[in-house]
């Protein structure tokens, strides 16, 4: 202890050096201090390991071993966005870490007093959070918690923090025999499952990080523990607006099979494509004719580099993403094209036709009509698998097919589709080009210049029709 100037209280000092200024918070594992480092002449933050009266030895042992392996953890790691370990000591049989002191606020508390961010300001964020995982994931370490209130922001740096729980992938587990580490509304439903945490869970916690920073609410917490567990599991959040280019991330992420979600580099690829998008325009459709050259939009832009991402990658979203079944409301895709399903296809830029979307339907540039009008179905969304770049080989059609159903099921749960009661008002398919009419487009682009450089596609489209075979009397998609 030392005495404070001119008060008569003691200061308390913590390893002879720190000198213990406020209390800065406490939870359940402990108490965070503010101190000064009289040695190096610096404020510090001190974590200090509390534990309530009456835990068990045992139980004690093993959450100071988690206090060390903090102060291990943090301190193997070096990149921007992780608080920094500079010391860890133990004094009258307590543990403490001396970290650095970031003056912020978490991003629970951000969002509290400002809302939901702006979607670039939540890629940037992203950004930040991502580096501080690739860092921890290629040291071998699982953070286990990424959630809000572990996520300092101030002047648009983050820090991520919290690594009491982190799991070193080489390191006997230290948790209680049946316990779950984590909070729950942040864990992936692997965990919940029984799997160990492993570098995709915390990818997973990301995804459901970043919903909460853009739309302002928390996407699986519930009122119960229990209710909350069964929404990871059971109930993918539905985002009440379209967030630009970190729209396909956050869905990305939150992808249920581990196997299936997007992995680091896939985000960044994602993310630093699309910086030049403009991400604060609205989402909206613009669908185009096949045998016309298409204008590509920002929201076109978005899709095409998540659909470059997927294929470069090897990463496709397959019928697992949904549960191990398609969703109610849609139908088996159709291939279009010579050999396909729908062998004459003509979509106008207006996204109306009158005609059916089933095998053997025929659609000319004369079955186009107004969306005002009655029709038969509207194109809700597209996708340009490899972008401006046509000379690539044929995917195969099952793997377009997988691509089709997790393009228009993203876009058909998002709030661009704006009837009443779509899941049971409608459906909708994923029209994939067949291997003929691909190649012609490939040919085309190979011969630019020729007479025919409108002719084939290797467009996905996502149409739309209502369920009980009536027509459609208004654009059901969010311009």
């Amino acid at each position: 202890m030392v005495q404070h100037p001119g008060t008569g209280r003691q200061a308390r000092v913590i390893g002879g050096r720190y000198q213990v200024t406020q209390e800065l918070g406490r939870g359940g594992m402990g108490i965070v201090w503010r101190a000064w480092d009289q040695v190096i002449g610096r404020e510090v933050a001190i974590k200090e390991l509390h534990l309530p009266d009456g835990v068990p030895p045992a139980e004690r042992q093993v959450y100071e071993e988690r206090v060390l392996r903090e102060a291990r953890t943090a301190g193997r790691l070096n990149d921007p966005a992780v608080v920094t370990v500079h010391d860890v000591l133990a004094e009258a049989g307590t543990t403490y870490i001396v970290m650095e002191l970031v003056q912020a606020v978490t991003l629970t508390e951000l969002v509290a007093r400002r809302g939901p961010l702006p979607p670039d300001q939540v890629a940037d964020l992203a950004r930040q959070l991502l580096s501080a995982l690739e860092s921890a994931h290629a040291a071998g370490i699982v953070h286990r918690d990424v959630k809000p209130s572990n996520i300092m922001v101030a002047d648009g740096r983050v820090k991520l923090a919290d690594f009491g729980i982190a799991q070193i992938l080489d390191d006997p587990r230290l948790t209680s025999s049946g316990a779950i580490v984590g909070s729950p509304s942040f864990m992936a439903p692997e965990r919940i499952q029984g799997a160990d945490a492993e570098s995709p869970s915390d990818l997973w916690s990301l995804g459901a990080t970043l919903f909460f920073a853009v739309e302002g609410w928390m996407p699986f917490e519930r009122q119960t523990t229990a209710a909350t567990l069964n929404a990871v599991l059971n109930e993918p959040p539905r985002p009440t607006r379209p967030h630009g280019a970190i729209g396909p991330v956050i869905t990305g992420l939150l992808i249920s099979d581990p196997k299936a979600r997007f992995t680091g580099p896939q985000v960044r690829a994602l993310l630093d494509s699309a910086r030049t998008v403009d991400q604060t325009r609205p989402v909206g459709p613009a669908p185009t004719a096949i045998a016309a050259p298409r204008r590509k939009g920002p929201w076109i832009a978005v899709a095409a580099v998540a659909a470059v991402v997927l294929f470069a990658a090897g990463l496709l979203v397959d019928r697992f993403a949904f549960g191990g079944s398609r969703p109610v409301a849609m139908d088996p895709p159709l291939v279009y094209g010579v050999g396909g399903d729908l062998e004459q296809v003509y979509f106008d830029s207006t996204g109306c036709s009158n005609g059916k979307l089933e095998p053997g339907g025929s659609f000319r540039e004369s079955d186009s009509t107004s969306c005002t009008d009655p029709h038969d179905h509207e194109i809700f969304a597209i996708g340009e698998i490899f972008g401006s770049s046509g000379d690539v080989d044929y995917p195969g059609v099952d793997r377009l097919k997988v691509y089709g159903e997790g393009l228009c099921s993203s876009y058909f749960a998002s709030n661009k589709i704006v009837i009443p009661g779509k899941d049971t008002a409608l459906r909708y398919v994923a029209l994939v080009p067949s291997e003929e009419i691909w190649n012609l487009r490939r040919t085309v682009e190979n011969n630019a210049g020729s007479e025919d450089d409108d002719q084939g596609s290797q467009t996905v489209y996502c149409g739309l029709s209502s369920a009980d075979g009536s027509p459609l009397t208004t654009k059901a998609t969010l311009n």
